[in-house]
């Protein structure tokens, strides 16, 4: 899989540590940002509050057809569930 051009800000707390071992904690982080980013991963953790209706919409489809429009409509709102 190849890796995104992202920047990352990492703080190291030990100075012990070398070159290599700094690189294979970015190279875990990285994979553990992949693994997470996805958007069936968004989807889970998100809901759609619509006020127009009085829905709340958690399922998938709808999820992910309503995070590619290009123009929202009033009072529908996007929502972490966390």
């Amino acid at each position: 899989m190849k890796t995104p051009n992202r920047d990352l800000l990492v703080l190291v707390r030990d100075e012990s540590l070398n070159e290599d071992a700094i690189e294979n904690e970015l190279e875990k982080l990285n994979q553990l940002l992949i693994d997470s980013e996805t958007v069936d991963n968004f989807c889970t953790v998100h809901e759609i509050f619509d006020l127009n209706k009085y829905k709340i919409i958690s399922k998938s489809a709808s999820l992910q057809k309503f995070i590619h429009q290009d123009e929202l409509k009033a009072f529908v709102f996007l929502y972490n569930k966390n």
